[in-house]
């Protein structure tokens, strides 16, 4: 396993993470969202030549833009993008709605990358309001994929949640981006932090707007903030995820206490008011602009990897 990094020289750094497809949205919803994996291939590289040191991926079943657990998929473009780009690549062990625990961890262990997500806790994900928006489908397997989640519950039990930090964490050195949708998660986070399966500087994705997670409100992210503090001290790295409309001001408003962002089309289509984003570079430019206009520098995969104590590109599967 990888051993804790002497303190980063860029501790003041904004790390800006890309998520460029993910297990939400479906084709009918955007052209741009990425799906087949040449496409995510282009767009990953993109938003890391837009600033992106973290690009977050999934992948799509190249014929119908579902998500899908394969590794085969992943393997062809993984490689692609780390020979075109510098940037961490970070492996989703979410999945999406329908994959098992086993589905889930196919690719990571596979690819035994230098990060992946790993959500902190069990939890109902509801994503079928989305289903109400649309009359008209690309295909047959989006609407009830969306609207089957009012009786869904994600899984990631305590013992799932060792599981991953042993098989990805001890014997592959991959460390996490800890995704926590609640304060109960910081709680489950602390709990593994105190029996030593997870070790400083570890990285807390804070994330709002989830139907079934914490809301979206100024005051969450303080106090979800706060609490890390409280739990944590100087042992952690933050960053923050908020789901459509509220992408950019939550980011901003991170950016200003701190912290480090993540945007991209897993997490909202959109680039503005009513107006669907091209790519996701288009976003990575935006938080680009507001984190530099605010008198802030971004991270560079470099020092992101410092940062975040990861084991290097060179060390990876792929």
């Amino acid at each position: 396993m990888t051993s804790p990094a002497k303190k980063s020289s860029a501790p003041g750094k904004v790390i800006v993470t890309c998520a460029v497809t993910g297990g939400i949205h479906t084709p009918t919803m955007s052209e741009a969202l990425p799906w087949r994996p040449e496409d995510i291939a282009a767009q990953a590289i993109e938003a890391a030549e837009a600033g992106a040191a973290i690009l977050h991926l999934h992948a799509r079943d190249p014929e119908t833009g579902r998500p899908t657990p394969d590794p085969d998929v992943f393997m062809r473009f993984l490689p692609q993008i780390k020979q075109a780009s510098d940037a961490v690549l970070n492996i989703t062990t979410g999945g999406s709605l329908d994959m098992t625990v086993e589905q889930r961890l196919a690719a990571p262990l596979r690819a035994a990358p230098e990060m992946c997500s790993l959500n902190m806790g069990s939890m109902n994900f509801g994503i079928f309001p989305l289903a109400d928006r649309y009359t008209k489908w690309k295909f047959p397997w989006e609407e009830p994929y969306l609207r089957g989640t009012d009786d869904f519950i994600f899984r990631n039990t305590f013992r799932d949640i060792e599981r991953i930090l042993k098989m990805l964490g001890e014997d592959h050195g991959t460390r996490f981006e800890h995704e926590c949708y609640d304060v109960g998660h910081l709680y489950t986070l602390a709990h593994f932090v105190d029996r030593g399966l997870v070790k400083p500087p570890f990285f807390v994705q804070m994330i709002f707007g989830i139907l079934g997670g914490i809301g979206a409100e100024p005051d969450n992210l303080l106090f979800m903030k706060r609490t890390a503090d409280r739990l944590f001290g100087d042992d952690y790295r933050w960053s923050v995820l908020a789901a459509g409309r509220h992408q950019i001001p939550f980011c901003t408003q991170a950016a200003m206490l701190g912290g480090s962002v993540r945007v991209g089309l897993e997490d909202s289509l959109h680039i503005g008011r009513g107006r669907l984003a091209a790519s996701n570079a288009e976003q990575v430019t935006k938080i680009r602009r507001i984190v530099e206009e605010l008198g802030l520098e971004i991270a560079t995969p470099a020092e992101a990897r410092e940062m975040l104590a990861l084991k290097g590109g060179d060390r990876v599967a792929f």
